[in-house]
């Protein structure tokens, strides 16, 4: 028999108060750093390229920090197991400040590289533990909240990083934008010592020390091959690369699953909700891709300005932010559980009207009508990410595995953007460059994609009981009991 226990949600003024303002700035300030850095780079890397050369490396600028992201993500809950919360940021932060240090002095683009894959280990890292020590140094009321915080801080990145890179680059000054990236670090870095909890008996850290090695190399194969699937121009070849990609995952989750040290917890390969909980985040993560080709579209089809086509290309990412801060607020269980459910309907809505509104010479009206249908798209994986993120660390066989559930959060998040990504070239690709055609079938394509994880939103919503199996009729919010 399950016994359930109900928790009183917290509410904003709890957690950004003295209590855990520290705390919630140190867990929100490291994914901020990761998200801003990585759409900052962006914006300055053809000032960079002007400036040291190496434009054959181009792309691979932001491959190396997307592989180096996603393999960092797979040891995110070794690490803290051996360190704990403090001396895991202060890592992080000093890994961090390294790389951008080397990006701030390099004198040519292999330099630049190395310090970009430096920061990418270090984000990785950053970000998977924004989400990992929310379990650790706040109570479960304030969790939903806090993952909402946390996740804003993409929306945060996608707004500021490419306005302050072209700021940067404008002036001419793309060095002292990593520059800032060091002085912010340090900043955070002071915090941490005062704010986090140091590590937890020794007894508490036996047999989860070792880092999922195999895990680990599967899953960064995986993100270099969906990474450089966009460089060949050939259709063939970065379908194939897709395929390979899925097939070293499919790889990842059978050895994942039968390996001590792994990145998933066992409870995702229960009966309980915990996968479900997973495939709709990645699912959802992997739909807002799309938002790649926002600015491309925005400038040739409906002839916006370069500034204003990006500033068009974060309307879904003001929609996310909007979406889960006002989820995050929502306190009836079963509301919680109906708005997660629907949140993929809503998300493909949105995509869909971009498939409707564009079109050659979209003037006029219809821009305004695309970007509501971006905010909306964005609203969709608002309203379910906070509560899933807060699911996938209370939904588990054994509180144990809440960290490790919630480290891995951040790295289906990765991943499923990597293959988002991957999956909206091949679209564009096949469909034409840039034209009418081509915005209509990825909008269109994607709007499936989202709405594809409404049955996995459904059941992510279950309760458990302590086996892990979905409990029928219980409380959406039941926890473990005895």
């Amino acid at each position: 028999m399950t016994e359930t226990v109900s928790v009183a949600a917290g509410g904003w003024r709890e957690l950004l108060g003295p209590k855990h303002l520290g705390a919630s700035a140190v867990l929100a300030g490291g994914v901020a750093l990761y998200a801003t850095n990585e759409f900052l780079t962006i914006s300055l890397m053809p000032s960079a390229v002007a400036d040291i050369g190496g434009q054959r490396f181009y792309a691979w600028v932001t491959t190396v920090y997307l592989v180096g992201s996603v393999m960092a993500a797979t040891t995110v809950h070794a690490v803290l197991v051996r360190l704990g919360p403090r001396w895991s940021y202060l890592l992080c932060s000093s890994m961090f400040g390294a790389g951008s240090l080397g990006c701030a002095l390099a004198p040519s683009m292999e330099v630049l590289l190395a310090g970009r894959t430096v920061q990418g280990a270090a984000g990785g890292l950053l970000a998977g533990l924004g989400y990992a020590v929310i379990n650790t140094a706040l109570p479960s009321s304030l969790w939903t909240k806090a993952s909402a915080l946390v996740s804003a801080m993409w929306g945060v990145g996608t707004l500021v990083g490419p306005a302050a890179g072209g700021l940067f680059a404008q002036y001419g000054s793309w060095r002292w934008a990593f520059g800032v990236l060091v002085a912010m670090t340090a900043a955070m870095a002071v915090l941490v010592p005062i704010v986090l909890p140091g590590r937890r008996s020794r007894e508490s850290a036996a047999g989860r020390m070792a880092i999922p090695i195999r895990s680990l190399v599967l899953l960064g194969a995986a993100a270099l091959v969906v990474s450089v699937a966009g460089i060949p121009h050939d259709v063939r070849a970065t379908g194939a690369l897709v395929l390979a990609g899925v097939g070293l995952v499919v790889v990842f989750v059978f050895v994942d699953r039968r390996v001590r040290a792994s990145v998933l917890p066992p409870s995702a390969f229960g009966p309980g909700p915990l996968k479900w909980i997973y495939l709709t985040m990645g699912t959802l993560m992997a739909a807002t891709m799309v938002d790649m080709y926002v600015p491309l579209f925005g400038q040739r089809l409906a002839h916006l300005t370069p500034v204003a086509a990006g500033f068009l290309g974060a309307g879904l990412a003001v929609g996310w932010t909007i979406g889960e801060i006002s989820s995050a607020s929502l306190s009836h269980p079963g509301v919680i559980v109906r708005a997660v459910a629907v949140a993929p309907v809503v998300m493909a809505v949105g995509l869909s009207a971009g498939a409707v509104v564009l079109r050659d010479d979209a003037i006029g009206g219809w821009v305004p009508l695309w970007a509501v249908g971006l905010i909306v798209s964005g609203a969709g994986i608002g309203i379910a990410w906070p509560h899933l993120s807060a699911w996938a660390m209370g939904k588990v066989d054994d509180p144990a595995e809440g960290p490790a559930a919630a480290a891995a959060i951040n790295t289906v998040q990765l991943i499923s953007g990597a293959f988002g990504a991957a999956l909206a070239g091949v679209v564009v690709n096949v469909a034409g460059t840039g034209n009418a055609t081509a915005s209509r079938w990825l909008f269109a394509c994607f709007a499936v994609l989202a709405a594809s994880a409404a049955l996995a939103s459904v059941r992510s919503g279950r309760p458990v009981d302590r086996t892990g199996c979905a409990v029928p009729g219980a409380p959406p919010d039941a926890r473990c009991g005895g």
